[in-house]
């Protein structure tokens, strides 16, 4: 028999975590999608810029691209919402399909445009938003029952 959702709850740092990975991709990917050449020219809104350190701008790869990150980051922020287990791992498995094979790409990958401790930066960055989605993850599948929120 399967518990009703409410019965699931995740705890409030997980919510947190979901949250602080899910804005700044539902935002990149809002201006990626609204404005594809100014998210191509000037992400992440300060130097370094990630994006442009690989041309050439293609219009139609930075739309679908933010796209991408747009749906990821509502999932996540839709799963905040609910705060329940299955929202939860839905989400950051949805992300996860994102984000692990993203960081593998600039582990390997580095960029043109970019010094080697920027590309390292970037991929240490990218690297935790991933290790982050596998702990959120594991704590969404020890997720407490309503009668211990309540």
């Amino acid at each position: 028999m399967t518990e009703p959702l409410s019965a699931s709850r995740v705890r409030p740092w997980v919510r947190i975590g979901l949250i602080a990975i899910g804005v700044p991709n539902a935002l990149a990917g809002l201006w990626a999608v609204i404005a594809p050449q100014s998210w191509f020219d000037n992400f992440p809104g300060w130097a370094p810029r990630l994006v442009a350190a690989e041309p050439p701008y293609n219009a139609h790869l930075a739309t679908d691209a933010g796209a991408g990150l747009l749906a990821s980051g509502l999932v996540l922020l839709v799963a905040a919402w609910f705060a329940d287990r299955r929202s939860t791992q839905l989400a950051v498995v949805t992300f996860s399909a994102f984000a692990i094979p993203h960081t593998a790409y600039h582990v390997l990958n580095p960029a043109p445009g970019l010094t080697s401790g920027e590309d390292l930066q970037n991929a240490g960055l990218l690297g935790f938003t991933a290790v982050a989605a596998i702990v959120l993850f594991v704590a969404a599948t020890r997720s407490i029952s309503a009668e211990q929120v309540g």
